[in-house]
């Protein structure tokens, strides 16, 4: 029965085209899109707003005032926020070029490769970038979209690792991801990093059956923590502890899902590594069913579809 719930679980989303992805054997005029998602449906971004449009205009004028490397970061990232992720990708190939030992633009041109489903090439970018930043001291990375405090939580090291851990762990390499998680834990200089890092190494050592060294990992997570962004990590790794309830965790009702793809990403993972599977891949369907195909959520649970489908 379980394997039956699954198998209609995995077929609606195989087959099924939303409004935001067209199948790629699809009839319609020529739309361009921006990746080719793991269930092969193309995936378009929407438009920018007029405000990350401005934006943009703001970091591209920098840049052509003074193409410096810390401009060509910024220009970047902007273009990527725009939901032009290949473009992205493009002009910090360019950047490379240009500026080869700098490890930051191995760092977002492999997060924009995690976005278009390119894992491999996301893979040997972190890996670059580790690579040119060992026996350099670690520094803040300043947040592209700031968040209410206006403090940046994040160092460039721990980001690097970070997204090191998510891309190994997307195509299934749990050993790898473990192993730059707990890099990324260890070179994180606040609390939001903390929570973040221990999230993932949590699910990943469940599914590895690892359920003690699960438990060791979140020991070091209190309700004492000084929080500033990471929220959703934070109230997942008191779930996990078993210190709040779901419904505490979602922020709605008894059964209900959180707007956050992060959080329900990590419930649908605990009902997979919990032996729900059925349950799991509603969730993770329903994560599908929204817009936001750039998140991270919603890639894990559109990987973990794609491999549930081929079990």
């Amino acid at each position: 029965m379980k394997s039956t719930l699954l198998t209609l679980i995995i077929f609606s989303i195989l087959f099924a085209c939303s409004p935001k992805q067209e199948s790629v054997n699809s009839s319609a005029e020529n739309i361009s899109f921006e990746a080719i998602s793991l269930l092969g449906d193309t995936l378009v971004s929407p438009p920018p707003s007029q405000k990350s449009i401005d934006n943009y205009l703001e970091r591209k004028a920098n840049f052509e005032a003074d193409p410096s490397a810390d401009n060509w970061v910024w220009y970047g990232r902007f273009i990527a926020y725009q939901g032009k992720y290949k473009e992205a990708i493009e002009e910090y190939t360019k950047a490379i070029e240009q500026f080869p030992n700098d490890a930051r633009f191995y760092r977002h041109r492999g997060h924009r490769y995690i976005t278009i489903r390119e894992f491999d090439k996301a893979i040997a970018d972190f890996e670059k970038a580790a690579e040119l930043r060992l026996g350099l001291e670690n520094e803040i990375e300043p947040d592209g979209a700031p968040n209410a405090q206006n403090i940046p939580v994040s160092t460039l090291h721990g980001n690097i690792y970070y997204h090191l851990g998510l891309a190994n762990y997307l195509k299934g390499d749990m050993e790898a991801a473990l192993a730059a998680y707990q890099k990324a834990i260890a070179a994180s200089q606040m609390d939001d990093n903390v929570v973040s890092g221990v999230h993932w190494v949590y699910m990943i050592l469940r599914r590895m059956g690892k359920e003690e060294e699960a438990k060791q990992a979140l020991e070091v997570i209190n309700k004492d923590m000084k929080i500033i962004e990471n929220f959703a990590y934070y109230d997942l790794c008191l779930f996990y502890k078993g210190e709040i309830t779901l419904e505490e965790v979602t922020k709605s009702g008894e059964g209900e899902l959180s707007s956050n793809d992060a959080v329900n990403y990590g419930i649908g993972n605990w009902y997979l590594y919990n032996g729900n599977e059925p349950k799991a891949g509603e969730i993770f369907e329903s994560i599908l069913s929204k817009p936001g195909w750039a998140s991270f959520g919603y890639i894990a649970a559109e990987a973990d579809l794609m491999r549930l489908s081929q079990q």
